[in-house]
């Protein structure tokens, strides 16, 4: 019972401490983050002979140069077509205002044109300040000279942070294994491996999957020519962090455009086949090879958790929710196979406590018959 309160106090003072110190936690959380998503690589460069701090130099090298030429290709394509769609919405309103309106009016009795018409222009004035408030933003920013360079440092110190972690992750690790008690060691360690499990098939695993289906979705709907493809495509790939969100969205906002600008079934059907073609992509590729067997997250869990960590203890809060939300997910799991173990599940019947009822005497032997 003792031990049980020395793990309260310990989860009390440790929320009490992201709390207190929420403000200055980000950088350090997000560079434990990158460090473990790193960790895999740079264990794979040394397997390879490396000492660890030239593989984990290469391991920057590596993603400094992915990361590089991402923004470099993929920056002015998405501005351009943020552009367009810009340029686009007025057709939008124009179509809506003559074709569907009308039938919305007949079938419903209900007229949207009045109501169109306030979103438009609304949108219209958002459309254009928009250059200028983000203006205004950066100039508030760089007027309040402590709040831009307290920023810049936190965002400097994630690389600095990730790369010592990263040098230093095994270790790191050997020396809070040291820390556990010894009758604790072999439950911690067999419920870290199933937080290790969930949080690799969810984080590395999900992240890779974002990253091909994002692939997938960009290039199927460029080639067939859909305006907004990659940005579209971008956009899905960025929300399938929740596992079937990115479909939907992506799918829904794809039939939209092709429904605007091919006006026929053929756009749609295309629409239709390049998301059919992602999907069956994940199933049958991404997942079984980059998730395995692993189970992660649910996406109901995902979008709580997140919300959660953001409103408790705003961006260190969402940094910590997925991890957090692991952990406590494997707990779970853990006390219900305990609960489904005991007597109580069970249903076994044990005596009741209390005083020895009295034995009863053979008049004959004078011996007590149980």
């Amino acid at each position: 019972m003792r031990n049980s309160w020395w793990g309260v106090v310990f989860l009390v003072l440790l929320v009490g401490f992201v709390y207190l110190l929420e403000s200055i936690l980000m950088p350090f959380i997000a560079g434990m983050i990158l460090a473990y998503l790193a960790d895999p690589l740079a264990n794979r460069f040394q397997g390879w002979g490396m000492k660890r701090p030239v593989a984990v130099c290469s391991v920057f090298l590596v993603l400094t140069l992915l990361l590089t030429v991402a923004l470099l290709i993929l920056i002015p394509l998405i501005v351009s077509q943020i552009k367009q769609l810009g340029e686009a919405l007025p057709g939008i309103f124009t179509w809506v205002e003559n074709r569907l309106a009308p039938q919305v009016l007949d079938w419903t009795g209900y007229d949207v044109r009045s109501e169109l018409g306030n979103l438009q222009a609304t949108l219209a004035e958002n459309w254009r300040d928009a250059g200028g408030y983000l203006a205004q933003a950066l100039g508030q920013i760089g007027r309040s000279g402590a709040a831009f360079a307290t920023w810049i440092t936190y965002v400097a110190l994630i690389p600095v942070v990730t790369f010592y972690l990263l040098l230093d992750w095994d270790r790191l690790l050997a020396n809070i294994v040291g820390l556990v008690p010894r009758h604790w060691l072999a439950d911690t360690a067999r419920l870290a491996r199933r937080c290790d499990e969930v949080l690799a098939a969810f984080l590395r695993g999900q992240l890779l999957v974002m990253l091909c289906l994002g692939v997938i979705y960009a290039v199927g709907l460029t080639v067939i020519g859909l305006n907004f493809g990659l940005l579209i495509g971008v956009v899905s790939g960025l929300v399938s962090i929740v596992p079937f969100l990115g479909f939907i969205v992506g799918l829904g906002v794809a039939l939209v455009v092709a429904f605007f600008q091919f006006e026929s079934w053929w756009g749609l059907v295309g629409v239709l086949a390049v998301f059919s073609v992602g999907q069956v992509a994940e199933s049958v590729v991404l997942q079984p090879k980059l998730l395995g067997d692993k189970i992660g997250l649910h996406p109901v869990a995902v979008i709580f958790a997140v919300l959660a960590g953001g409103s408790l203890f705003g961006l260190t809060g969402v940094l910590l929710a997925l991890p957090a939300a692991a952990v406590i997910m494997v707990l779970l799991r853990e006390v219900i196979e305990r609960y489904k173990k005991s007597e109580l599940y069970a249903g076994v019947e044990r005596p009741m406590d209390g005083p020895a009822l009295p034995h009863r005497l053979d008049h004959d032997t004078d011996r007590e018959i149980p």
